[in-house]
């Protein structure tokens, strides 16, 4: 005896193509969980994707479902999400990613925008003069505006063979990056370890290298700390991008980039690793200029 009963699937979809069997794409669509919702990343935009070649852990099926995990920490501009990309007919596809969402309608540190983005230039003026009001659409298009920065600074960052996250696409406000992790979890903030005497001198030696490539391109991180480094292992990962310096452009660049080695270097002095900041920025501006 048929199972047809009025009103189901079978009768409200036609038939499947030959080859393709019963599968119902419309009820499968709508038994998506709350916390679900289908990859984007071929609809959107070849500019918002990440660099090529991209790493083979980035899953680009167009039928890959994203699954919200939790959320990893939260933030002054932005809250960082783990997000979980599978295609449901290749169980080993699945990855997990971290979505940064920058908050767009109570940006709290609106007001220090100012300084970082000197000599940066809106396309819109209507933008603009929203921004200088602080109205409600100003701080949407500040949080666009620190998105789009950050989503900036890290394929550029990556295409210089920094030690940054791999960016794997940005929709509106949120960008989705690679997980750093150390032994399966998310790797922890530099300033929450304390490493032996040689793997320290070896995390500035990264540190020394990366800034170096940064002001060889004439870029500064701005907002430099042990707090915005992972220690992935013996790996140091640098993280939170949205405010990077034009080092020249800015009349604050050498004092953002001073700034940075002071964080840095107090950090590593008070660790037991004899450094100085003023050795060290002036090290960088011999790569600089």
């Amino acid at each position: 005896m048929s199972s047809h009963t009025p009103g189901s699937a079978d009768e409200l979809d036609p038939p499947a193509p030959a080859g393709f069997g019963t599968f119902d794409f419309r009820v499968y669509d709508e038994r998506l969980a709350s916390n679900q919702r289908w990859s984007t990343f071929l609809d959107i935009e070849p500019l918002m994707r990440g660099p090529e070649p991209r790493p083979d852990w980035v899953v680009t099926s167009q039928g890959a479902i994203d699954t919200e995990l939790g959320i990893l920490k939260t933030g002054k501009e932005a809250d960082v999400f783990l997000i979980e990309r599978a295609d449901p007919f290749d169980p080993d596809s699945g990855v997990i990613m971290a979505a940064k969402r920058y908050r767009d309608t109570d940006h709290r540190t609106f007001h220090r925008a100012a300084s970082y983005t000197e000599g940066r230039s809106m396309k819109r003026s209507r933008d603009e003069r929203a921004l200088k009001r602080k109205s409600t659409w100003g701080r949407l298009v500040a949080a666009g505006e620190w998105a789009i920065s950050e989503w900036g600074a890290l394929k550029r960052f990556h295409e210089l063979g920094l030690p940054v996250p791999y960016p794997v696409q940005i929709e509106g406000t949120e960008i989705l990056m690679e997980w750093i992790t150390h032994d399966g979890d998310t790797a922890p903030r530099l300033a929450q370890t304390r490493p032996a005497p040689d793997l320290l001198a070896f995390y500035y030696e990264q540190l020394r290298d990366s800034l170096a490539t940064m002001v060889q391109s004439g870029i500064v991180h701005g907002d430099l700390s042990p707090y915005n480094t992972l220690a992935a292992g013996e790996r140091l990962v640098i993280i939170d991008l949205p405010q990077i310096v034009d080092l020249v452009g800015n009349p604050q660049g050498m004092d953002f980039l001073l700034r940075d080695c002071t964080n840095m270097c107090t950090w590593f002095r008070a660790r037991g690793l004899e450094v100085d900041e003023q050795e060290l920025f002036g090290e960088l501006m011999a790569h600089a200029f």
